[in-house]
C-alpha cells in the first residue's frame, strides 16, 4: 500500500508558493559576543588603557614615590609632602618621568586584558549573564594574561619614577642596563606579586562594575541609553576605588620588589612576598603596608571611570560600524 501511494506521488503535484518580487534570501555572518569581533575588543581596550594611564600618570608617580619611602628621596608619607618633594627635586617634569614606558606597555596589555575578559565572560556566564562570579573569574583570567605583557614595562616605569636619583636616562637605557646587570628575570621579579594583587583587584573591580552598572541602569531604565556615559563612569569609579583600597598592601610589596636596589631602596635576597611584608612591618609598622593608599584610590577611581567610559565608547563605535556593514553587505541569490 505504501509503495503504491509513493508511486502516485509526483513532484508536479506540489503547489508552488509564490514569493514576493522583492524577496531575496540573506546570508549574514554574525559577529562575536556583544556584536563585536575579537580584534575590535583589542583595539577598544588598547585605547582605553592608554588614555587611562596617561591621564592619571602624575598621581601614579606620587604613589610610587610614597611606597618606596624610607630609603628613597621622599621622607614623608603625606600626599602633599610627596608632591612638594617631587616638584622641588625634579620640577613638574618629574611627575611624568617614565611615561614612555607606560605608553609602550599599557596599550598591548589592555588589548589582552579586555579581549580575554570578554571571551571568558561570555564563556563563563552563558546561562546567567548577570552572574557576578563569572565576571570575577573572567577578570582573574584577564589579569593573569595582561600582567605577563605589562609587568616588564611597569618595572621600567616605576624605576624611572624615582626621579633624578634614578640612575637611568630613559626607557631604553633602563631596559639595557637592567638586562646587562640583573638579567631578564629582573623584569618579572614582581610578576607573582602582581598577579596575586591584581587577581583579587580585578575580581572585585569587574564584579563591582557589572553590579553597579546594572543597579544604575535599573534606577532609570527608560533613559539608560541617554545616560550611558554617566553610568559607565560612575560604576567604573566605584569599582576602581573599592578594588584599590582592598589591594593596597600587595601593591606596596610589588613596588618594593620592582624598585629594589635602586636609589638606596632595600634589596631582597629571595624576593618572597613574606620577606618583603616582614621588612615593611619591621621598619614602619603595619601602617607601612598602606603607604600610598590615598593616591592609589585617587588614581584608580577616576582612572577606572575614564577607562570604562572610553572602552564602552569604543565598543559602541564598532557596534555601529558592524551594523552599518551588515545592512550594506546583504548577499542575494
Amino acid at each position: 500500500m505504501a509503495t503504491t501511494e509513493a508511486a502516485k506521488f509526483k513532484n508536479s503535484d506540489l503547489i508552488p508558493i509564490p514569493q514576493p518580487p522583492d524577496y531575496h534570501p540573506e546570508i549574514t555572518v554574525s559577529p562575536a559576543h556583544d556584536g563585536l569581533h575579537f580584534w575590535e575588543f583589542m583595539i577598544a581596550g588598547s585605547i582605553a588603557g592608554m588614555v587611562e594611564h596617561m591621564a592619571m600618570f602624575p598621581i601614579d608617580t606620587i604613589k610610587t614615590r610614597m611606597q618606596v619611602l624610607g630609603s628613597c628621596p621622599i621622607k614623608s608619607a603625606g600626599l602633599r609632602q610627596a608632591l612638594q618633594s617631587i616638584l622641588k627635586s625634579d620640577g613638574p617634569a618629574g611627575l611624568y618621568r617614565g611615561i614612555g614606558a607606560m605608553g609602550l606597555g599599557a596599550g598591548p596589555a589592555h588589548a589582552v586584558y579586555f579581549s580575554v575578559y570578554e571571551i571568558c565572560k561570555e564563556t563563563f556566564s552563558r546561562r546567567n549573564p548577570n552572574n557576578p562570579w563569572a565576571h570575577a573569574a573572567a577578570g582573574v583570567f584577564a589579569t593573569v594574561a595582561s600582567d605577563a605583557v605589562f609587568t616588564p614595562m611597569d618595572m621600567v616605569k616605576q624605576r624611572l619614577q624615582l626621579g633624578n636619583g634614578s640612575p637611568y636616562n630613559g626607557v631604553f637605557d633602563c631596559v639595557k642596563t637592567v638586562l646587562r646587570d640583573e638579567g631578564i628575570r629582573a623584569f618579572y621579579a614582581s610578576y607573582r606579586t602582581t598577579v596575586l594583587m591584581n587577581a583579587p583587584f580585578t575580581a572585585v573591580h569587574f564584579a563591582t562594575y557589572e553590579a553597579a552598572k546594572r543597579g544604575l541602569i535599573g534606577l532609570s531604565p527608560e533613559s539608560a541609553n541617554d545616560e550611558r556615559l554617566v553610568v559607565h563612569a560612575t560604576a567604573g569609579a566605584a569599582a576602581g576605588a573599592l578594588a584599590a583600597a582592598v589591594t593596597t598592601p600587595l601593591d606596596v610589596v610589588k613596588t618594593q620588589l620592582q624598585c629594589q636596589g635602586i636609589c638606596g631602596c632595600d634589596r631582597y635576597a629571595n624576593g618572597s612576598i613574606k620577606d618583603v611584608l616582614k621588612t615593611i612591618v619591621r621598619k614602619d609598622g603595619y601602617r607601612g603596608l598602606f603607604r600610598g593608599w590615598k593616591p592609589r584610590m585617587l588614581f584608580h577611581a577616576p582612572a577606572a571611570a575614564i577607562c570604562w567610559s572610553t572602552y564602552e565608547a569604543g565598543k559602541s563605535f564598532f557596534q555601529e560600524v558592524n551594523n552599518d556593514d551588515d545592512r550594506g553587505s546583504v548577499v542575494t541569490q
